[in-house]
């Protein structure tokens, strides 16, 4: 098994793990570890029960392991358990220990069968045990039972993700034997993370329940799906042995029997069984452990290092002392500001993929928004053709006149121009308001001081408030420079010539030789740089 300073490295890392539990930080050094993987009654429960020698894990139909369940299991001359939660208490009665387990378990989940990420760390001494910390998480389940949620497969996924995802991690995959290995709940979740197989150790469990003629052979010799760590067979006990209380020492001897009778694995029943499982385990992590050695005393070091950094800024430190609390304020106001521009340029750390926000939303404003309150206003065509009529008449009052004036031009077109406004002041309306949902986002971090929150609100709203009227009276000035002057010459305008040359062009065939009057319709186009559309309609002329 190697030098004491070896044997020594899992209670090492089980203090270290029992440290961050107790003030309730979570651990970011990815302590090496092993995590217990498998579908709902897979026997994950009965091979940590064989671990230890003792019935102490909950029982019952759905999901059983609804927290992470920490155990450290540690060689001792005499045998008890302790809970992290009950300092000071030993239990030497191990159906206490389950009791305390489902009352912790239901303490923070409820009674409804729901899972929480927080685990329950217990430790048990015993001679009968070798040096090893397992994580049991809750099995795999697919339908959801009573009152949990209709997610109860993703969150528990989620949870054994968070464990497995570490490299630091290594992965015990409990499958048995009389379902499909390839439709494997456990080695598929194990295959997302580790897909060559380096840090997976395979048990395939109810050895004993297969259908006969059948065997798992070519599973434990690492022929079919192979892994780097290998599989190992093992033998559980019944739900009729559970259920009469059938000692697990039997229980193994019955295992070690299987294995040295059965044909199929005679050859390699000194690999196979719960006392060979657990050797291997602890090798395992004791050799895991010394190969991440390096990396992890580099990231506590340098962690240490920030942790003192940070520290010795507050050496000294006085509550009252009034050039911090002013350095602080500025500190606040300042990722405020950076925070709001963030979100407007769209350069943020944290992208939203729920909906628009800030500079997003306001783009879309723009390019989206206010192009279709355009595009509604409507322009009726026999109310147009009816008020150029009156236009036209009102100007040559008794006299009856040729052409078009220009006079009844320019009031048709400044009629619609007028109509902009409406549209172009709601855009404003709308930037500021997004502009103002901004401001309220960005001023999230500052709840711990609602006074400073609400005063940052206040004066900046009242800014934007103040640009806001600006803005309007910058919009509606440029309306008014449309207004002010109407441009014939612009490239989009027909006028009487272009539409002249186009009327005579398609009624070219209709024309007659000599001086023959005929009477032809000239399309007039009333077009501004700022309309949206061109707005037309048919004057009788003379063509000679």
């Amino acid at each position: 098994m190697g030098n004491r300073g070896m044997e020594d490295l899992i209670p090492l890392v089980n203090k270290l793990q029992d440290a961050f539990s107790s003030i309730g930080q979570a651990c970011n050094l990815d302590l090496p570890q092993i995590a217990v993987v498998g579908g709902q009654s897979a026997g994950k429960s009965s091979v940590l029960e064989n671990f230890v020698g003792r019935d102490f894990l909950p029982r019952g139909s759905g999901i059983v392991t609804r927290r992470p369940l920490v155990l450290q299991l540690i060689s001792a001359t005499a045998e008890w358990a302790e809970f992290l939660h009950c300092k000071g208490k030993k239990f030497t009665d191990f159906d206490e220990v389950r009791q305390e387990i489902e009352a912790e378990t239901d303490r923070v989940t409820g009674a409804n069968k729901g899972i929480s990420p927080v685990p329950i760390n217990l430790r048990v001494y015993s001679p009968h045990v070798l040096n090893l910390t397992l994580i049991d998480l809750p099995g795999i389940t697919k339908v959801p039972v009573g009152d949990q949620p209709v997610d109860i497969e993703q969150q528990i996924r989620d949870m054994i993700m968070q464990f497995i995802t570490r490299e630091s991690c290594l992965i015990l995959a409990v499958t048995p034997a009389n379902s499909d290995l390839a439709n494997s709940d456990a080695l598929k979740l194990a295959k997302d993370v580790d897909p060559q197989g380096l840090r997976t150790i395979g048990v395939i469990t109810k050895l004993d329940l297969m259908d006969e003629g059948t065997d798992a052979r070519e599973i434990l010799e690492n022929k079919l799906l192979p892994l780097r760590r290998g599989y190992i067979g093992v033998v559980n006990r019944s739900q009729k042995d559970i259920d009469g209380r059938k000692d697990i020492k039997a229980a193994l001897e019955a295992e070690r029997k299987f294995f040295l009778s059965h044909s199929s694995y005679r050859h390699m029943a000194e690999k196979m069984g719960t006392p060979r499982l657990q050797r291997v385990l602890n090798e395992q992590l004791t050799n895991h452990i010394r190969d991440t050695l390096p990396s992890f005393r580099s990231k506590l070091q340098s962690q240490l290092l920030d942790l003192d950094k940070e520290a010795e800024e507050y050496r000294g430190y006085r509550p009252d002392d009034p050039s911090r609390k002013t350095k602080q304020l500025l500190q606040m106001v300042q990722q405020f500001s950076v925070d709001f521009e963030k979100r407007i340029e769209g350069s943020g750390d944290q992208v939203d993929t729920v909906e628009l926000s800030g500079g997003a939303k306001i783009n879309r404003i723009f390019h989206e928004r206010f192009p279709f309150e355009l595009v509604k206003m409507e322009c009726d065509e026999k109310e147009m053709r009816r008020e150029i009529s009156y236009a036209i008449k009102n100007i040559h009052g008794i006299r009856t006149g040729l052409f078009t004036p220009d006079m009844a031009f320019e009031a048709i077109v400044k009629k619609q121009v007028i109509k902009l406004k409406g549209p172009c002041v709601k855009c404003v309306d709308m930037v500021i308001q997004e502009l103002i949902n901004t401001v309220r986002q960005c001023s999230n971090k500052l709840e711990c001081f609602p006074m400073l929150r609400e005063e940052t609100e206040r004066i900046v709203t009242s800014h934007i408030r103040d640009r806001e009227s600006r803005a309007k009276d910058q919009v509606l000035l440029l309306i008014d420079i449309q207004l002010s002057y109407i441009n014939t010459n612009h490239e989009d305008f027909i006028g009487f010539a272009n539409a002249q040359q186009r009327s005579s062009q398609t009624n070219k065939s209709q024309s007659s030789a000599g001086n023959q009057v005929s009477i032809c319709h000239v399309p007039l186009c009333i077009s501004s740089p700022s309309l949206s559309e061109n707005l037309s309609y048919p004057l009788m002329g003379v063509c000679w």
